[in-house]
């Protein structure tokens, strides 16, 4: 019988669920935050993982998705593809390509990208890359501060020095959640993040086992006055499945810290 259930839930989780995007939207408070800018719309999409396993639909589909939302701002994760194949660099950056926001589309790069060739590729269709880097965004007569880490960047220092010459509140957008630890350590009020997948298959009464590292699997999290929100993703890598843990395109909203929708 529980082998049964067990191929079932893979089947389903193969064949149905890890094509049935969500649309998940959450509001996160920030300190600082200018009283202009509650309420500013983000579409964070990530860990699209174009691959044999991952079809073009889904990214596609993501994207489309994001787009109807019609965010002020899209924020693109990271890992693109799987396993730095470059195969796949052009033809989903072509794919992104189609997202649109009144504030534009920013990018960081995952461990699964190529940076060479994954960044040449969004920033040949006007996507930029955050890559350790500082980007002010002006919007409605007030200032907001983008701060892309490298995935592999994890020294407080580097990030203390992207902090310099700061002109608003930052939104630190770092692929992997654990960087709330030294976010939360220089008073960054904000991190998002993926990498996780959500865990990617979820076990009822055992959690999400592969994302147990993290400080959080997905959803919001608050760690000494930051604010973190994980998005499980698009798609998958390693095994093509999820269970009970859908694929989603956030939608951020960021509310002044002590507003009442925050």
């Amino acid at each position: 019988m529980a082998i049964g259930v067990s191929a079932g839930a893979v089947a389903h989780g193969y064949l149905w669920a890890r094509h049935a995007i969500e649309v998940t939207r959450v509001d996160v408070p920030l300190t600082g935050l200018a009283p202009a800018l509650d309420g500013l719309r983000v579409g964070l999409v990530t860990d699209f993982h174009l691959s044999a396993l991952v079809p073009p639909d889904d990214v596609i589909r993501a994207v489309a998705l994001v787009n109807a939302e019609r965010p002020d701002l899209i924020v693109l994760g990271g890992d693109y593809i799987s396993f730095h194949d470059r195969t796949y660099a052009e033809p989903v950056a072509e794919m992104l390509a189609e997202a649109r926001a009144p504030l534009g589309v920013v990018a960081i790069l995952g461990n699964h990208d190529d940076e060479r060739a994954m960044t040449a590729a969004l920033e040949r269709r006007g996507i930029g890359v955050l890559a350790d880097a500082r980007t002010a965004l002006a919007a409605r007569g007030a200032s907001l501060e983008l701060i892309g880490l490298k995935f592999w960047t994890r020294r407080a220092d580097v990030l203390g020095d992207l902090l310099k010459g700061a002109s608003g509140p930052c939104v630190l957008l770092a692929h992997d959640p654990r960087r709330v630890i030294e976010a939360s350590a220089l008073g960054i009020p904000c991190v998002l993040s993926g990498h996780t997948h959500g865990g990617q298959i979820v076990l009822p009464g055992l959690g999400a086992p592969a994302a147990r590292k993290f400080p959080v699997a997905r959803g919001r999290l608050t760690r000494e006055g930051t604010e973190l929100y994980v998005s499980a993703g698009v798609g998958t890598v390693v095994l093509p499945v999820r269970i009970n843990c859908p694929p989603e395109v956030s939608i951020v909203t960021l509310r002044s810290r002590g507003s009442r929708a925050a």
